[in-house]
């Protein structure tokens, strides 16, 4: 039974040794390299005065290093904190401080970053580089990767059980500074086998890595690979052509990314081979367009379709059952294995069918809470609705903010943000209902729907787009369009062209910036 994130390796070490386990540019390491170099990093890590629930964060692209790094951190009983490689030197500086992280794992050049912004971090004590080691930039000692990977490998075992906290994940949020999501090694070993069990994983699966790590279902890229013992094949995303290419030279067979990436890529003329390889495509992070996904099934008409929900406080939630894509394109399914999904009315009543609610997830997948932060813990995880006996400590589920509607059947649509809500003329309107349109005109690469505050109607709504042609956009084509296919109180006021979108680290369109930019 695996009670413990270093149990996946160590397991698949046991029975596959010499299967590939991690590939990244020319070099391609097996499940047995890879778990011997976990356990001799996570000697030296403990050699340098990691312990028990240490928090160390590993600030670098996605490479073999950053891996071990990430898993050597469970061997020696800490609790690893992935870090985005694109953030700026003071969103760093916050994660350190904000967890109290003890050893941090980077590149000389980004250590040279981010050296001063860090000073302030009182608990950092060491730096382990994992290419080079530069001249002291603070007082903080360094390391080289290469002495820690060296040491004596640490027992296979190490100490706690599965509910001891295995990761903290920072996820920006809609306001305020980000907040470190709480993972146990529970979490992350049922949240893989639920995920790879949908996703019909084997040991023949080669998996492109494209989401950053610090992204839960970049992170679950390794984890679900891992558990059944597949290949994955690290990118750092350059050029949408960059993973193509990926794809054709590894003959990769599943490939999991967010909206803004897949119109990227359908974009991109796919060799012969890298489309008959590929076994799924899944999305995460945000509703498919339907016009992109009908574009994605005639590039891999022999891929299965995964149209995936989560959310960072409970990895994953709900997915759509590729057989039911035709029937129900614009649903996020049912609950995903080992979780139970209920859809609360604002009274606290379940919905039913046609209704209205707040996605409410239980079970195991649910995380711990957000770090050091007991506020906003209380008000993200909360006890279930209905009845609670009084011997029993209530269950604490995750209250998503998102509502959603389900139908007789039980399947599932996404409505809208609670947060992200337009109110208009009295009118509660979701901006994927006029974003959707806005990508079925073929008119638009990039749509993004806000609600502007208005004295009249409460809020206007204001349509940020990027052309899907070189040429440019005719806003009235567009506009008379979106007057035909949508209710007049939908129409957006106002539709503004821009030449590209702010997007987060995690690749998702940036709403709160794109606001903010708006209201200026």
């Amino acid at each position: 039974m695996r009670t413990h994130l270093n149990d996946l390796l160590t397991e698949q070490a046991a029975v596959r040794g010499s299967a590939p386990a991690l590939t990244y540019g020319e070099r391609t390491v097996t499940y047995a390299t890879l778990a011997d170099q976990v356990l001799r990093m996570a000697g030296g890590l403990q050699g340098i005065g990691v312990e028990r629930a240490d928090r160390v964060a590993v600030f670098a692209e996605k490479r073999i290093e950053t891996v071990v790094a990430l898993w050597a951190t469970s061997a020696a009983g800490g609790v690893f904190v992935p870090v985005n490689p694109v953030l700026k030197p003071e969103q760093v500086a916050h994660i350190l401080a904000d967890c109290d992280v003890r050893v941090l794992v980077t590149t000389a050049a980004r250590w040279r970053l981010v050296a001063d912004a860090v000073k302030e971090c009182d608990a950092l004590r060491a730096v382990v580089l994992v290419d080079e080691v530069v001249e002291a930039l603070s007082d903080v000692g360094t390391h080289a990767y290469a002495e820690l990977i060296a040491s004596a490998p640490a027992p296979a075992r190490p100490p706690g059980v599965d509910l001891d906290l295995a990761a903290i994940l920072y996820t920006s949020g809609s306001t305020g500074r980000p907040k470190g999501v709480v993972l146990s090694h529970r979490n992350l070993l049922v949240g893989a086998e639920s995920v790879s069990s949908y996703l019909a994983n084997t040991p023949d699966d080669v998996i492109l890595a494209a989401l950053p790590i610090s992204f839960d279902a970049g992170l679950s890229q390794l984890t679900t690979a891992f558990a059944v013992g597949a290949h994955v094949v690290l990118a750092n995303y350059m050029f949408p052509k960059d993973l193509v290419r990926l794809c054709d030279l590894h003959a990769v067979t599943g490939l999991t990314c967010v909206p803004p990436l897949w119109m990227q890529l359908v974009d991109v003329d796919w060799p012969q081979e890298a489309r008959a390889s590929m076994r799924y495509i899944a999305n995460t992070g945000g509703r498919m367009p339907r016009a992109t996904l009908d574009r994605l099934r005639a590039v891999f008409p022999g891929a299965r379709p995964f149209l995936m929900y989560g959310l960072t406080e409970a990895f994953r939630s709900t997915y759509l059952d590729p057989a039911q894509v035709d029937a129900r394109p614009d649903s996020i399914g049912k609950a995903i294995p080992d979780a139970e999904i209920l859809v609360v009315r604002p009274d606290g009543r379940l919905a039913g069918p046609g209704e209205e609610g707040e996605l409410v997830h239980r079970g195991p997948l649910v995380a711990q809470g957000y770090w050091n932060d007991p506020v906003r813990t209380a008000e993200r995880f909360r006890p279930l609705p209905g009845p609670h006996e009084g011997w029993r400590r209530p269950e604490l589920a995750v209250w998503s903010g998102d509502t959603v509607r389900v139908d007789e059947e039980g399947y599932l649509y996404f409505v809208g943000r609670v947060d992200d809500m337009i109110k208009t003329s009295g009118y509660r309107v979701s901006p994927t209902e006029v974003e959707e349109v806005a990508y079925d005109s073929g008119l638009v690469r990039d749509a993004v729907a806000l609600g502007v505050p208005d004295e009249r109607l409460g809020q206007r709504i204001v349509l940020v787009v990027t052309p899907a042609a070189p040429a440019g956009l005719e806003v009235d084509q567009l506009r008379a369009i979106l007057r035909q296919t949508l209710p007049a109180f939908m129409v957006p006021a106002e539709i503004r062209v821009a030449t590209d979108l702010p997007r987060s680290p995690n690749g998702k369109f940036d709403r709160v910036r794109i606001r903010s930019e708006v209201a200026s």
